[in-house]
């Protein structure tokens, strides 16, 4: 007997999917305009967004001409997509639809020409340590724009 010589009860099957599709889900979701942004430096600020445990999301909004107030140092990495504008990094600039990561015990000061937004994200040191980062590059000192 092969595969297609089996009986298969499409009814059963579409009613445990409907079924489960149904199911209520955990989930919430915010405008992420409404939350209250935090001023880091002058023309940059950053919203806390809600986010599983261990992990840090945030969008950050730069004015034009603005630049990051102090170089970040990311312990456990850091990554962030460019949603609208150009951010610069170095000598690399950076526009819509761009990801950018950056290794754990990494530091960068981004500005902006344009403005931009931005979101990202951090993994919490006990994340990290899950995930097999090394515990050398966690030195327990984060900056206080870092939260």
């Amino acid at each position: 007997m092969d595969r297609n010589d089996i009986a298969f009860d499409d009814t059963a099957y579409e009613a445990e999917a409907i079924q489960r599709v149904a199911a209520p889900v955990p989930m919430q979701a915010w405008n992420v305009d409404a939350i209250p942004a935090l001023e880091i430096g002058e023309g940059c600020t950053r919203r806390d967004l809600p986010a599983g445990p261990g992990v840090r999301v945030w969008i950050v909004d730069m004015a034009p001409g603005a630049q990051w107030p102090v170089f970040d140092h990311h312990e456990t990495g850091e990554s962030y997509y460019v949603i609208e504008g150009e951010v610069i990094e170095g000598d690399a600039r950076f526009g819509p639809g761009t990801y950018v990561y950056f290794a754990p015990d990494s530091r960068h000061r981004p500005h902006t020409e344009t403005g931009v937004r931005l979101i990202g994200l951090n993994l919490g040191d006990a994340a990290f340590l899950a995930a097999g980062g090394s515990p050398e590059s966690i030195a327990h000192c984060y900056h206080p724009t870092q939260g």
